[in-house]
């Protein structure tokens, strides 16, 4: 683009949005598109957080709050850490900023320099290799596959270990292939890490209460990992409140401090009256908060799977958190349909929209190339009929 910044230049379109866009420019030219691509619950934010947030305006908090957010929220932050992750940070430990995606954003501005290299375990969400490059940083993929339920090990990760490296950013549960690391899992990857002391860990826990496991394990909880980790969490899955934009993070002192200097220059708190609301969400027992809508979620995954199982060519695990299916559909390169080719999954998903009309997005953003994301955060209904439409023109795939 003329003009612009070189940083902008390096940056790639979030490919999430991108096919958010294509779906409804097809909508408004009166097209029945299913869309499947983006990471938001179909759920309205529950009434007691309403309810705090409405109680915040009529008490009149429409005024700027400290930069890491008002003390009464990071104390909230604080009891559920404790509560819910056996995380001991203090509210002065805690930042809450716009989105989980700003908070991930102050960390890697706060930690990065240029040339530093960042381990990104494949899948990731789309944003972390971007989020990376903005800081000057080097992402650095670390390979896996359906056959290892899209999990690395320990020692895929030290294998990728150099001099250059200054972090290892990684979700659990996992946006896009809904993978969940296990305590043990996490306990390999944590005493392979003693190794290297210089190397800090970003831990995305902003799928935790959509976890089909018996349990949610922070990685920060290891005694020789908590100076090291950032814990970063939010309301947007959870509970439903995608539109409220609160994000925030645990984290050694320094580096919340550090954050919340970076914040101060860019945007300064988030909205008063969403810090209220969040803060009853934090003080809300979660299992119960959540209940509902964690049980439809595994209600519609079971379906997905099986729908996706009975279709040639495709390839599916069984992912344990989330709201994402995340198939291998390298079967279906190299096939045609009329006038179409499909080279690679972003040729399928295009074909998909412009055929089937049901929007998914390609795994290439994500570090997984032979894979496309659907996303059942969509009524049961809608994902039948997507499912009827995608086996369709996948049959007709030659």
């Amino acid at each position: 683009m003329k003009n612009v910044s070189n940083r902008l230049n390096r940056l790639s379109e979030s490919a999430t949005l991108a096919m958010a866009r294509m779906s409804r420019e097809l909508q408004a030219k009166g097209i029945d598109v299913i869309a499947l691509s983006l990471g938001e619950p179909d759920f309205n934010t529950p009434e007691f957080i309403k309810e705090a947030g409405k109680k915040a305006i009529d008490d009149n908090f429409s005024h700027y709050t400290p930069v890491p957010g008002l003390t009464e929220l990071r104390s909230s932050i604080s009891a559920k850490f404790k509560r819910d992750n056996n995380l001991e940070y203090k509210p002065e430990q805690i930042v809450t900023s716009t989105g989980a995606k700003q908070s991930l954003a102050n960390v890697c501005l706060s930690l990065l320099n240029p040339g530093d290299e960042v381990l990104l375990p494949c899948p990731y969400w789309v944003s972390y290799s971007e989020i990376i490059k903005l800081a000057e940083g080097t992402p650095i993929e670390i390979p896996s596959s359906i056959d290892s339920d899209f999990k690395v090990t320990a020692d895929d990760l030290e294998r990728a270990i150099t001099s250059k490296t200054k972090m290892l950013m990684f979700s659990s549960p996992c946006n896009p292939s809904g993978t969940v690391y296990s305590q043990e899992e996490l306990e390999d990857i944590a005493k392979m890490l003693e190794k290297y002391p210089e190397i800090f860990v970003v831990s995305d826990e902003i799928y935790e209460h959509i976890n089909f496991t018996e349990k949610h394990f922070s990685i920060g909880s290891i005694s020789s990992m908590y100076d090291r980790t950032i814990t970063v969490n939010g309301v947007s899955k959870g509970f439903a409140m995608t539109g409220w934009r609160v994000g925030f993070i645990g984290a050694p002192l320094w580096i919340a401090k550090a954050c919340n200097k970076i914040q101060g220059q860019v945007t300064s708190a988030t909205c008063a009256i969403a810090q209220k609301a969040t803060e009853r969400a934090m003080l809300a027992e979660p299992k119960s908060a959540t209940k509902e809508m964690k049980e439809t979620f595994l209600k519609r995954r079971n379906m997905l799977v099986n729908e996706l199982k009975n279709i040639k060519g495709i390839k599916c695990n069984i992912p344990n958190g989330a709201f994402y299916v995340f198939p291998e559909i390298s079967y279906f390169f190299g096939k045609s349909y009329a006038e179409t080719l499909i080279k690679n999954a972003n040729d399928l998903c295009m074909y998909l929209l412009n055929n089937a009309h049901v929007a998914c997005v390609a795994g290439d953003a994500f570090g997984n190339p032979e894979c496309i994301r659907i996303s059942y955060a969509a009524s049961e209904l809608k994902l039948i009929e997507a499912m009827k439409r995608i086996k369709k023109y996948l049959e007709l795939l030659k």
